[in-house]
């Protein structure tokens, strides 16, 4: 069972969300704006946020670049819209959104999306309560509010491949078309690893039509090979 909020300016959505939910046990704080969501994720803390983006006072990608900008994106967003095109699910994406539905929401759909933000929760929680044994092995930093924090050093040698999706970093320094092919592929990239391979998968939370995404995915150089376990 999880504390999931849901943002949506529809009555009628927002109570379809609750019900479904709400039957699979997990506690729902409904919002209908950006100000309710502000304050429900300060009061409650949500496992997972379910977020509109077309809403009449704060757009969902603002609020989402807002709580990202303040360092609050500390649980996994599902962006939902029935009109956003495939750049905005990239912004969304690029911004911190961990999926992107689009309206009208299969029931599949929303608890297949809903279980893997979960899941993904639960990893983060269960990694950061691994706490070091010494102070010795903990760094200060500064945050952005000015703030020192203790975090755990930076591990000596080189590091383990965590997969395409564990960290990518791009060359700005570049045409703006050649900027948008590398995040493009680190996008797509990241989706294959989730989807360990599944091109089926990865067109529905991409929202392209699988011929035209494997033409997309050879365009850009994408090994097809990595992440697969056999899944179609």
């Amino acid at each position: 069972m999880a504390n999931i909020l849901v943002v949506d300016d529809e009555l009628g959505i927002r109570d379809l969300l609750f019900e479904i939910l709400n039957d699979e046990g997990h506690n729902v704080e409904l919002a209908e704006n950006a100000a309710e969501a502000r304050a429900a994720r300060q009061r409650a803390r949500p496992d997972l946020v379910l977020l509109d983006i077309w809403m009449p006072d704060t757009d969902g990608v603002t609020l989402l670049k807002e709580w990202s900008t303040a360092g609050l994106l500390s649980m996994p967003v599902i962006m939902m819209s029935g009109h956003a095109t495939i750049d905005t699910a990239v912004d969304a994406t690029r911004i911190g959104a961990f999926a992107f539905l689009e309206k009208p929401i299969t029931l599949q759909k929303l608890l297949k999306a809903v279980e893997q933000g979960l899941a993904r929760e639960n990893a983060r929680r269960a990694a950061a309560s691994v706490v070091p044994a010494a102070t010795n092995n903990l760094t200060s930093v500064v945050t952005t509010s000015g703030e020192h924090a203790l975090v755990p050093a930076m591990p000596q040698g080189p590091a383990p491949d965590a997969g395409p999706q564990a960290m990518q970093s791009f060359d700005l320094d570049r045409p703006l078309r050649d900027a948008r092919d590398g995040f493009e592929k680190a996008y797509f990239e990241f989706h294959l690893a989730m989807e360990n391979g599944s091109m089926t998968r990865v067109a529905e939370k991409t929202g392209l039509e699988r011929t035209h995404l494997y033409r997309k995915l050879k365009q850009l150089g994408v090994d097809l090979s990595r992440g697969r376990r056999g899944t179609v």
